[in-house]
């Protein structure tokens, strides 16, 4: 008999916080590019930590470049198919900012950097997040090259997105995010889908 309510909680690793402080100097990154390459290294830092599988996103601010949330892929080591960077890192910025709709009125707009082209799951949470841009490095099919399943995704997510007016720039610093990919399968990365094999 169903008796209590769940409570469901995730927890980013204990490495983050030292990597947010070690690699940002300065609070706000103004250039995409850095952006993006320090997303890559927080997920180059979640294949060596084995925190979880080879992904990283991060919320920021469009105009400022100021880090408001960061997120990794926490699936196989806290047990949830959900637990995606891009699903996190966008749910903490929301709990931060205490909306639900990042591109609001009265607040800064906001933007998704991700180390890879968001899967079916996280493409269908960004319109509903209120981002007003997305970034990403890796390629869908690099992605699946190494043997993920991204999901029935539609085929021009780009136009969907900048149908609803949110900006996508793709394929920024592909070859560093790529290696990261590479990387988790050369260490042994556990490559899941579901029903997988043992």
């Amino acid at each position: 008999m169903f008796k209590q309510p769940y409570s469901i909680q995730f927890s980013l690793p204990k490495w983050i916080p030292d990597f947010v402080n070690e690699t940002l100097t300065i609070r706000n990154i103004r250039n995409i590019e850095d952006r993006m390459s320090f997303i890559i290294e927080a997920s180059r830092r979640n294949v060596l930590e084995k925190t979880g599988g080879p992904f990283a996103a991060g919320i920021f601010e469009i105009e400022s470049g100021k880090l408001i949330s960061i997120g990794v892929n926490l699936v196989t080591t806290q047990g949830s198919s959900i637990l995606h960077a891009e699903m996190i890192a966008i749910a903490i910025a929301q709990r931060k900012l205490g909306t639900y709709d990042l591109g609001g009125e009265g607040i800064a707009q906001h933007e998704l950097v991700t180390s890879a082209e968001p899967c079916a799951m996280c493409f269908g949470a960004i319109p509903w997040s209120g981002v007003r841009r997305v970034v990403t490095a890796a390629k869908d099919a690099d992605v699946r090259n190494i043997g993920f399943d991204e999901g029935p995704k539609v085929t021009d997510w780009k136009k969907e997105l900048t149908d609803r007016q949110i900006e996508v720039l793709f394929e920024i610093k592909r070859t560093e995010a790529q290696q990261v990919l590479n990387e988790y399968l050369q260490v042994g990365g556990r490559v899941y889908n579901s029903r997988e094999s043992s």
